[in-house]
């Protein structure tokens, strides 16, 4: 069962919003000390609570102290290089919404181009009377788009073929090498200027017993 997503607002209840406060704290010094622990980390909290005068502070008095000393020491743009309030957060976040959705505008608008142009094929390559100019530039763009596309393929498709029709057809070399093969079946010789090594043919046993042919030339 998936957990409900909670609405990030002020709670109004006094009871609701006190359960949820020292809910919402023990869980954030266990998350703490489980990060401390694991990755080595060095880290501390102040938490002021409105309905207490004295504000909770983790690890302790000592190890707040320790942390925030060696924070102070470090440059100070080294200090707010990864800092962050809530204003910057928010506007990192619409920041991110706008570029999002200016993806999708994006999208949506080359979907409804593409539709159109379709649309235009089927009706005899003649786009409908009441397109504006940015209707009718936009769907120009599309269609020189779609073109290039097409030469491409068909240029890779053509390459393609080509390098099939070569690989399929024997080089000269080895053709004439079978043919000539072809004419002596009966033996196998490797020709050395005018002298010829004769390779034994496997044939007969000779007087020591040794399997050799009736017939070996030497030069």
């Amino acid at each position: 069962m998936t957990r409900k997503k909670v609405k990030l607002a002020y709670i109004t209840n006094d009871a609701s919003r006190k359960a949820t406060f020292k809910k919402r704290k023990k869980g954030l010094l266990k998350k703490l000390a489980e990060l401390t622990t694991l990755c080595g980390i060095e880290a501390c909290a102040i938490i002021f609570n409105p309905s207490n005068s004295q504000p909770d502070l983790w690890p302790s008095t000592l190890g707040l102290q320790k942390v925030l000393s060696k924070f102070k020491s470090l440059p100070e743009m080294e200090q707010c290089k990864k800092m962050v309030n809530q204003e910057t957060f928010l506007r990192d976040r619409i920041a991110k919404a706008a570029d999002q959705l200016k993806k999708l505008q994006r999208e949506n608008r080359e979907k409804e181009i593409t539709r159109l142009m379709f649309q235009s094929l089927v009706a005899g390559a003649t786009p409908p009377p009441d397109l504006n100019v940015i209707d009718l530039n936009d769907l120009g763009w599309l269609v020189d788009q779609k073109m290039a596309d097409i030469g491409k393929r068909m240029e890779s498709l053509t390459v393609n073929r080509s390098s099939s029709h070569v690989a399929t057809n024997e080089p000269s070399w080895f053709m004439e090498m079978v043919n000539q093969g072809g004419n002596d079946e009966d033996h196998m010789g490797f020709n050395i200027g005018d002298d010829v090594i004769q390779l034994p043919s496997f044939g007969e046993y000779d007087n020591h017993g040794t399997f050799w042919s009736n017939n070996v030339i030497f030069p």
